[in-house]
């Protein structure tokens, strides 16, 4: 069953280009995760220090290999001084 991941991530004061960069960097290394089926970067029409991640993963294992990665764990060091982050793992439910 898919997994799905949305993150809030809101710049702190001047760090909005750094966090934009981070974020941009990140793209082809988790699409090319074996288990991802998505992976696209918004930022909020608003409020242009707001970005969305939304990731869309084959299942909970993909989720748990993208966690693991070297390169999901290098950016999970790097955000704490850039942007406030929230996320949400979420799963399918059924509407048939």
């Amino acid at each position: 069953m898919p997994s799905k991941i949305t993150a809030i991530l809101v710049a702190h004061p001047g760090k909005s280009l750094e966090l934009r960069e981070l974020l941009v960097s990140m793209a082809p290394h988790c699409r090319a995760e074996p288990g991802n089926l998505r992976w696209d970067i918004w930022r909020d029409s608003v409020d242009d220090h707001r970005y969305v991640l939304d990731e869309l993963y084959r299942d909970g294992a993909a989720v748990e290999a993208h966690r693991a990665s070297q390169h999901y764990q290098a950016y999970l060091a790097k955000v704490p001084p850039l942007a406030e982050r929230t996320a949400v793992l979420a799963e399918v439910v059924d509407v048939r």
